[in-house]
């Protein structure tokens, strides 16, 4: 479980672009705190500081821990949007922010 908070806790700071001394601005979590967290070791925040997190990243707890929203509808795609989730999961960051700037083009 603790290789999956930091995992998606890494995903989420590269994604929104926020280096661990900007999260620990937001959230009065120590930049070592963090590091731990984000570490090999992967120490465990309390729920508080998961709490902190999350709602200094905007995201839930839940999506911290596990990478998804249970509560969060399904929705049943079809083929080509499955195809296009599949090649998006193999992007960095950096192609998935261009390929995000584009989608928005679209709304």
């Amino acid at each position: 479980m603790e290789n999956n908070l930091r995992e998606n806790l890494r995903i989420e700071l590269n994604y929104q672009g926020i280096t661990i001394k900007e999260l620990s601005v937001k959230t009065g979590i120590p930049v070592a705190t963090l590091d731990c967290y984000l570490g090999s070791r992967a120490t465990i925040p309390s729920v508080d500081a998961a709490i902190k997190i999350a709602q200094a990243l905007q995201v839930s707890v839940e999506y911290l821990v596990i990478g998804e929203n249970a509560n969060q509808p399904q929705i049943k795609s079809s083929r080509e949007a499955q195809e296009i989730s599949d090649w998006i999961k193999t992007l960095n960051a950096e192609q998935c922010k261009t390929i995000l700037k584009l989608i928005k083009l679209f709304k």
